[in-house]
């Protein structure tokens, strides 16, 4: 079955490698989970993921390169956001990202991000060598 079959929205595009169309893509994402009702809190979680996604993708993965693109699939139903970002770079092994809450990394800013996705998202997954990370976020139940 496609991933179009399993959402109400859902819509691919190729980015260049610059935050602002990042920030752009993100910020359609939201929107599309507003017109969906999702919380506060699943959007505030999923805004975060997706800064960090996108914007790892653009500066680590792809460093800033204007000849690389940032593919972008996202699918939106009432029941849950799943949102597949790739970058053109040589990708990276998370288990090789530093504990940020280890006494010895605490001061440093890498690792961060991955631990947040981590915290906010129902499913956080890299595959094809680190360059494509699978985010999604499932409707929250109302208290």
């Amino acid at each position: 079955m496609p991933l179009t079959d399993n959402f109400d929205e859902y819509f691919e595009v190729k980015i260049p490698s610059e935050t602002t169309r990042g920030q752009e893509i993100q910020e359609q994402i939201i929107g599309l989970m507003e017109t969906f009702a999702f919380s506060e809190r699943d959007i505030f979680g999923t805004r975060l993921a997706l800064e960090e996604g996108i914007i790892n993708a653009i500066k680590h993965g792809n460093r800033m390169d204007p000849a690389k693109e940032v593919h972008i699939r996202c699918g939106i139903s009432s029941e849950k956001v799943l949102v597949i970002i790739t970058d053109e770079g040589p990708g990276f092994n998370p288990e090789d990202v530093p504990d940020p809450t280890a006494d010895e990394n605490l001061e440093r800013p890498c690792g961060r991000g991955i631990m947040l996705m981590r915290a906010f998202m129902d499913r956080i997954e890299y595959t094809n060598s680190g360059n494509t990370l699978t985010i999604e976020k499932s409707r929250s139940v109302a208290e």
